[in-house]
């Protein structure tokens, strides 16, 4: 790998080589329960067959479609079926069971009458309107079938999947591991959440931000501390991340201070790709490999770190669980005000969303792009993708972006 330091990638570029080679990780067993917002690795499929009877979709009474071909007419009633209490008999012609729904359709009947189609008397039941056969009745694997394969891999397992599973009485689901990033931050400024800063010093926010994002994707984040700017302390702190598959550094890439970290991360035989590209904000970005570990080295300033772990670590996150970039993929929003011409760096422009009268999205670049304001950034809903060197966009114009979620 070349050190790309003559001059600035391209941010396609930088992405293809920090996502080049990235292989999934493994699949390992856990049990359902456990399993939200996890990423399938293997199909699941049913273990029985849904609903596994006939069943009533309707309170009513359950009868045979030839007896209430010709209405009013009056059946006999023989009993009761209730959800969790099926009628044991058999209905036979001019014979009905009040039967209540979910409950298991009796041998015998082929049809429900809804209740309000009929009128209840002392030892019988006068069917008012007749139906046609299957009436109200849900057969036997309307919904699946035992064997089927109903949730297919790779899939974020929300709410309604794990219900789906849970109904298919999968107790435990394969799934990737969660990829592991380590989270280092550097900086003699930096103070711990909760923490009063002293003159000259802030609060070090940006791994909470990043472990927070980490979690969203779908990773794990391992927390490493505050590493002070001197070799022995980084050297320190660099020990710990162990056989992370992520190795996330926050500060010291910027030239001029970039020796040390970048020093620190060679001396335990990191190979470096890049470390400037040309975007902005988040132009002093370094990746390299420790190993078969990757290394990312995202800027010291909030915004920036934000936007490039967006960029760069949401796709490396979604390439190890074998997603096809569900949440780092690009779309099109349309400008609510005209744009001015670009730079020559890729500028990824905080922007809020709304929807006009038809459902479009409409984007409107936040009241500044300085990338030390978080509040912005907060009330964003997208980045603005605004290639090198692109011309002036006017209202209207649909333009790509990518949707915030962090």
């Amino acid at each position: 790998m070349g050190n790309g330091q003559d001059a600035l990638l391209p941010v396609a570029d930088a992405l293809a080589r920090v996502l080049d080679g990235l292989e999934t990780t493994n699949a390992e067993s856990i049990p359902l329960e456990d399993a939200a917002g996890r990423i399938l690795a293997e199909d699941v499929t049913a273990t029985l067959t849904q609903p596994p009877f006939d069943a009533s979709a309707m309170d009513g009474y359950a009868v045979r479609a030839e007896d209430v071909a010709t209405v009013p007419c009056a059946l006999v009633l023989i009993g009761q079926a209730a959800a969790g209490h099926p009628f044991s008999g058999e209905v036979k012609s001019g014979e009905a069971v009040r039967i209540f729904t979910g409950a298991p359709l009796p041998r015998g009947a082929d049809t429900v009458i809804m209740q309000e189609n009929t009128q209840a008397g002392s030892d019988g039941v006068t069917i008012l309107e007749g139906a046609d056969r299957g009436n109200f009745v849900r057969p036997r694997g309307f919904d699946f079938s035992d064997g089927q394969a109903l949730i297919a891999a790779p899939r974020r397992l929300g709410a309604r999947e794990i219900t789906l599973a849970a109904t298919m009485n999968a107790a435990t689901v394969a799934v990737r591991r969660r990829p592991v990033v380590a989270i280092l931050a550097t900086g003699d400024e930096l103070v711990p959440l909760g923490q009063t800063p002293g003159e000259g010093q802030i609060i070090s926010s940006i791994p909470h931000g990043i472990a927070a994002m980490v979690e969203n994707a779908g990773g794990r984040p391992f927390p490493l501390g505050i590493a002070r700017d001197t070799k022995e302390s980084l050297a320190d702190h660099l020990e710990k991340a162990g056989d992370a598959d992520i190795l996330l550094t926050i500060g010291g890439a910027s030239v001029g201070e970039h020796d040390l970290v970048q020093g620190a991360l060679t001396d335990r035989g990191m190979a470096l790709d890049f470390w400037k590209i040309a975007m902005r904000p988040g132009k002093p970005l370094m990746f390299g490999t420790l190993g078969a570990q990757r290394v990312i080295g995202v800027p010291g300033n909030p915004v920036s770190a934000l936007v490039c772990a967006r960029i760069f670590l949401v796709p490396m996150l979604e390439a190890m669980l074998g997603l096809v970039r569900s949440r780092s993929a690009e779309t099109r929003v349309t400008l609510a005000v005209p744009l001015g011409e670009n730079g020559p760096r890729q500028h990824y422009m905080r922007a809020t969303l709304t929807r006009d009268s038809n459902g479009r999205a409409l984007a409107t670049p936040v009241r500044s792009q300085d990338s030390s304001l978080l509040s912005p950034l907060a009330e964003a809903g997208c980045l603005l993708i605004r290639p090198p060197l692109a011309t002036a966009a006017a209202q209207g114009d649909d333009i790509p972006a990518l949707l915030l979620d962090f």
